[in-house]
């Protein structure tokens, strides 16, 4: 993409080809032109000239920064490495003056923020994906785009809208012919809960071809939906009534999957027994406080 970049603003040359873009190109070629800065003098860092030159083009890295209307989270991870950089450089310049400083400096960034902010976006990305996905392939299969969405909300505890979005899954998908994958790779983990990893691991564990086989690394998205249903039905303590209807749901998920689905039936028949140990435990406390 820099490359790219050189070719349209140096020699006037019409950009032929879109390019997915992950950074901003002015900010990329200024944090290119920093590592190849810190690379060069990274032995003469207490020299005032050179020191002075690293020094302009991280404040002109800054007004760059703070002059874009919008920036990638790959912008802002570039500019914590640049961060850290310039760090670096007053420790070694303190510690060559006889200065003693800690080895590890502590540090203000919000961690689980820019860990949200990366899971966001990617949630936006994968939505995107769905949504081309029923472009290209919606007159061919039924294919629901929220499902990234719905699961973003369950791991963040917003199970109405998680429950919201996977009703409305489930009553598209309930009945189609053919139906997409979620993938349940490690990358996506961080998406899915304990009990889903938990089980996919066991899978592996217990059967060493589930390791090869790529159907058993996803699950189609009625059955990623019903297990989200269900889920946010348990942890809102919703009525029998609902359960049932849930359990239901269950069922003709279950028949529709063939005995190969291994990993699509044992995520049914596992959130089936908690529906019916949940319903089990409610009848009993009804039963108990009856006069």
């Amino acid at each position: 993409m820099f490359y790219q970049h050189v070719r349209i603003t140096a020699l006037n040359q019409q950009q032929q080809s879109q390019y997915v873009t992950v950074f901003t190109t002015e900010l990329f070629a200024h944090y290119l032109h920093i590592k190849c800065l810190s690379v060069t003098k990274c032995q003469q860092l207490s020299d005032t000239t050179n020191s002075q030159s690293s020094t302009d083009e991280v404040q002109s890295y800054v007004k760059y920064i703070t002059d874009m209307k919008q920036l990638f989270i790959a912008d802002v991870l570039l500019w914590k490495l640049v961060d850290d950089f310039r760090l670096n450089k007053v420790l070694y310049k303190h510690q060559s003056d006889g200065c003693h400083r800690p080895s590890k400096r502590p540090t203000e960034l919000n961690s689980s923020q820019l860990i949200e902010y990366l899971q966001q976006s990617a949630v936006e990305h994968l939505t995107t994906f769905r949504q081309l996905e029923v472009r290209d392939f919606g007159s061919v299969a039924t294919i629901v785009t929220t499902d990234f969405e719905a699961m973003h909300a369950y791991k963040h505890g917003d199970y109405q809208q998680c429950l919201q979005l996977s009703t409305w899954n489930v009553h598209r998908l309930l009945d189609a012919v053919t139906v997409t994958a979620v993938p349940v790779f490690a990358q996506f983990y961080q998406f899915l809960d304990d009990d889903i990893v938990s089980l996919t691991a066991m899978t592996r564990l217990v059967n060493p071809k589930c390791r090869n086989w790529v159907g058993y690394f996803s699950i189609d998205q009625l059955t990623l939906s019903v297990y989200l249903i269900t889920q946010c039905q348990l942890k809102l303590r919703h009525s029998v009534t609902s359960l049932a209807q849930t359990l239901d749901y269950i069922k003709v998920a279950h028949r529709r999957h063939p005995v190969k689905w291994t990993l699509d039936r044992l995520i049914l028949k596992m959130i089936a027994h908690k529906a019916v140990t949940y319903i089990t435990m409610m009848n009993k406390v009804t039963t108990h406080d009856s006069p």
